[in-house]
């Protein structure tokens, strides 16, 4: 096991639901902390073993949504935007409701911090600002 593959092994050892895989519940507990680095990291195992099958661009935007957020932590507001905008067409191929999230909400999400990107020549991404995404009930 890789040093990279045992740390996030550590990080979804403690997320648990029935039938829904521990590294996409560990992309929303890191994301949540602000772990956005993490978060991407976590899925992008799930991801890279299920590239080319139906969560394909899914899981892609959602790892593009947390890489815009690392970017947004460092200041680079224009990759940012960039990733936002792959986020947004990534999930937006997909229903209002998957694999246990709103997807609405999720779009919703990344029109708004688009829009705080636009408005702004100052970073959105500010304490008080920070965002949730939440996995709905079984």
């Amino acid at each position: 096991m890789s040093k990279k593959s045992a740390r996030i092994a550590g990080m979804i050892a403690n997320v648990h639901r029935p039938g829904v895989d521990p590294h996409y519940l560990g992309y929303f507990e890191c994301f949540n902390q602000q772990l956005f680095y993490e978060a991407h990291d976590v899925l992008e195992e799930l991801w890279l073993a299920q590239r080319r099958q139906s969560n394909d661009l899914f899981y892609k935007g959602l790892i593009q949504l947390a890489g815009a957020f690392v970017h947004l932590q460092k200041g680079r507001l224009q990759p940012a935007g960039a990733l936002f905008r792959l986020a947004q067409a990534n999930i937006s191929k997909y229903p209002s409701r998957h694999e246990h999230l709103n997807v609405a909400v999720v779009l919703s999400l990344i029109a708004d911090w688009l829009k705080r990107l636009e408005n702004s020549s100052e970073n959105p991404l500010q304490p008080g600002t920070v965002p949730r995404l939440e996995l709905e009930p079984h």
